[in-house]
């Protein structure tokens, strides 16, 4: 009998989720509980409605394929949630109602936040996938002031993505087969620029084919960012690294938005302190 927060999800073994926020538990010696609960869709509404009567239940977070599917739901959908349209973190509010925010795009921005902090004369972002995970990560750097590649399998689901969540923007939706040739095109001067190349798909997870990206369409000097967290170093960032660009690992944005959602639920914030002993278990 003690408190606790949960992650939902269908399927749900994989999620690393209860060792990350069990691991920041223990080191805060709260007596509480981070578990994991697989909920079908069908099961949605009765796992809420059981949650919402539960004075022991602090929050959830929300993996596929419930983001959107909660959010109606939900009494009230709060930032950024609302712009970037899923919500992954659900919280219990006064009244028994519930509300629903989204934590992913502060945890993707977060291992950016040294680069944001800069000027520059331009920005873009390579975005690699237009699954749900790329809705965050299209709300996220719009807000930042980038111009947009968004490259799918179906560029018409790209571009009412773009439409949808950064309208008004100079954005492009090529096809994702696009970048899987090498090209001989010649990048102009980046001296003050940012660029990003995110794979924001599955494709190079353990289980999955590899993400076709040919690193002559990335800029010099961009950084690679992949979202995929098994493995930990995908066959896309060491194909970065090899051409000469700087890396970013799947675990730096499940870390970062996991930090958010347990401040929400246990009101302290994690011990970011032990990130790289909690890497090397989220690792083994």
């Amino acid at each position: 009998m003690k408190p606790y927060a949960d992650v939902i999800g269908d399927p749900i073994a994989q999620s690393k989720s209860p060792t990350i926020h069990g691991f920041w538990l223990g080191k805060l010696g709260i007596d509480a509980e981070y578990r994991a609960c697989h909920v079908t869709a069908e099961g949605l509404a009765d796992y809420l409605t059981a949650r919402r009567a539960d004075p022991l239940w602090r929050g959830c977070n929300v993996t596929m394929p419930h983001k959107q599917a909660i959010m109606p739901l939900l009494g009230r959908i709060n930032p950024p949630a609302d712009a970037i349209g899923a919500v992954n973190t659900v919280l219990p509010v006064a009244g028994s109602q519930l509300s629903g925010t989204n934590t992913d795009a502060a945890g993707f921005l977060e291992p950016l936040r040294a680069e944001l902090a800069q000027a520059h004369y331009f920005r873009m972002a390579r975005i690699l996938g237009t699954g749900g995970a790329a809705r965050a990560i299209i709300a996220a750097l719009a807000a930042e002031g980038f111009t947009l590649v968004v490259a799918g399998r179906d560029p018409g689901k790209a571009r009412a993505l773009l439409d949808e969540l950064a309208p008004g923007g100079e954005h492009h939706t090529p096809p994702l087969a696009h970048f899987a040739d090498p090209t001989d095109f010649a990048f102009d001067d980046r001296e003050g620029c940012l660029d990003l190349v995110i794979n924001a798909s599955s494709l190079g997870m353990i289980g999955q084919p590899p993400l076709p990206f040919d690193w002559s369409h990335a800029p010099p000097r961009s950084i690679a960012y992949d979202i995929v967290t098994a493995p930990r170093d995908t066959a896309f960032l060491q194909a970065a690294r090899a051409a000469g660009h700087r890396t970013i690992d799947g675990l730096a944005m499940l870390i970062g938005q996991a930090a958010v959602a347990f401040e929400h639920f246990f009101g302290h914030p994690a011990p970011r302190e032990h990130d790289a002993e909690l890497r090397a278990i989220l690792t083994q």
